[in-house]
């Protein structure tokens, strides 16, 4: 049995397929992100600092972020909701020496505690990527087999609840 955090809280499975980690991602809001940290809307409401570990700028990597849990832990109808796409960063570089192509956007959990995934794909070639029409259904599966992105190199997720939470998913 797998003690993969992503695996055990379904990360995997509902968002994404099993991968084998090849590349370092840092996130951090005032801390840094653990998988499984638990941080109200308020503490997200500005977006994280999203690094990428490594050396050659030549390697660039499309990162992904979103709410597997939307609108609610119970009936996730609008699963993936998405909250944040950026292309082409830099190896070695963080979020804001890349290509935003879909503006940050603070997960709000209406109700219950929802899972908020970052994902990150290295990229074969430098590619136009258009942003989707829409947030809610985002698919982010879909989403990288359309661009030849592959699996993703590394993952984290935390947790999200509004600052009078209750209800939802159980830790």
């Amino acid at each position: 049995m797998s003690r993969n955090p992503l695996v055990l809280n379904e990360v995997v499975g509902d968002v994404l397929d099993p991968f084998v980690k090849s590349a370092t991602m840092r996130v951090v809001y005032d801390k840094e992100i653990t998988n499984g940290t638990r941080l109200s809307q308020l503490a997200v409401a500005d977006e994280p600092r999203v690094e990428i570990g490594g050396h050659d700028v030549r390697t660039l990597y499309t990162f992904v972020m979103v709410d597997a849990d939307a609108p609610s832990p119970s009936t996730p109808s609008q699963r993936e909701y998405l909250h944040w796409l950026v292309t082409d960063i830099p190896e070695g570089r963080d979020a804001r020496y890349g290509n935003e192509i879909v503006s940050y956007e603070g997960p709000r959990a209406p109700t219950g505690i929802h899972r908020v995934v970052f994902a990150l794909f290295r990229q074969e070639v430098q590619q136009t990527v258009y942003a989707p029409g829409w947030r809610p259904n985002f698919n982010t599966r879909d989403f990288a087999s359309y661009y030849n992105l592959g699996d993703p190199v590394a993952a984290i997720y935390f947790n999200c609840q509004r600052e009078q939470g209750c209800g939802g998913r159980r830790f």
